[in-house]
């Protein structure tokens, strides 16, 4: 990979939104996206289906935590609930059988490259606190820190994302089926506010029975506190040693996923009352962008005018399965 001065610091991280773009095309191989995307899920089977930043690694695990009674023998979350899209790439095989029942699996595809046949866990975020941790997560591992601040990331990287990687896209993608009988679609920060009543609903939904001890042991696990014990656990060791390799990064290059910045709600300190973000990193122009890309993309698909309306809407459809599951 040609490494411009300009766009890539001696470590090989990126240093510019254009040298990101760049690093970001190799992260995983077009042979493990097509794998991903070619999987035959059981009815059974559990997609945890979000946008990057959403809350996937806290579904992870209280799935996992769920389906299994609390087992934390593993080195990192996903080689037990493996990603769909780069699995080829660990040398995982998605259709093996797992250590537990149901079989659990995490994606960031959205609705229309989904594999149909399954179950899916659909959980959105307020946009703007998934961009702070979007950026956060990036600092470090794949740009180096201080080279970009949050309004370049967010203006000249994120919002030339198309598709999937369209944080506006994915979720209305997702809209029209959040009442599917085989999707539960929920919002992070509810999740985080009411663990305890998110990890029975999520029980109920994957089939897991009522297990009074089982959902203590799930939820106490997913909480920040219990979590930040274990850092080790959520930095996706296993991916870091197979793709930064590949993409020349230091060995050592990796991400922070449960930061200890944010607040039991998920929240970051000086947000406001939807974990928007530090504060002094949101500029009013990033505030502005996501506003109107907002009003452009999900308003007219969703009767939305902002996330808290649409977050109120969710709330109403939140559910139990269905019979027979």
């Amino acid at each position: 990979m040609r490494r411009d001065a300009v766009d890539f610091a001696p470590s090989g991280r990126a240093r510019t939104p254009e040298g990101l773009r760049s690093l970001l095309g190799d992260f995983m191989s077009e042979k493990s996206l097509e794998r991903g995307l070619a999987f035959a899920p059981r009815m059974s089977d559990v997609l945890i289906a979000t946008y990057p930043k959403c809350g996937t690694t806290l579904m992870q695990q209280i799935v996992h935590g769920l389906r299994t009674g609390g087992d934390l023998d593993f080195r990192d979350i996903s080689e037990v609930v493996p990603w769909l899209e780069v699995a080829f790439d660990l040398g995982q095989d998605p259709a093996a059988e797992q250590r537990a029942n149901p079989r659990v699996f995490k994606t960031h595809l959205d609705w229309e490259a989904l594999p149909k046949g399954g179950r899916a866990i659909y959980v959105v975020r307020e946009p703007i606190a998934a961009l702070v941790s979007f950026y956060h997560f990036f600092s470090g591992w794949l740009f180096e820190p201080g080279s970009m601040d949050l309004e370049s990331f967010a203006l000249d990287y994120v919002l030339g994302r198309e598709g999937r990687q369209d944080y506006w896209r994915h979720l209305v993608s997702w809209w029209p089926h959040r009442s599917d009988a085989r999707v539960l679609a929920l919002c992070y920060e509810d999740l985080v506010e009411d663990l305890p009543g998110a990890v029975r609903t999520v029980a109920e939904f994957i089939g897991v029975d009522a297990d009074p001890a089982r959902y203590d042991v799930a939820t106490r696990q997913a909480r920040k506190e219990f979590m930040q014990q274990y850092p080790t656990l959520w930095e996706d060791p296993r991916l870091r040693e197979a793709r930064n390799p590949v993409l020349g990064l230091p060995p050592d290059a990796k991400g922070t996923k449960v930061r200890g910045s944010a607040d039991a709600l998920g929240r970051i300190e000086g947000a406001g009352a939807e974990g928007s973000g530090r504060l002094e990193e949101v500029t009013e122009a990033v505030r502005e962008a996501w506003a109107g890309r907002w009003e452009e993309v999900v308003a007219p698909r969703t009767g939305c005018d902002d996330y808290r309306a649409l977050r109120r809407r969710l709330m109403e459809v939140a559910k139990a399965p269905s019979d027979g599951w």
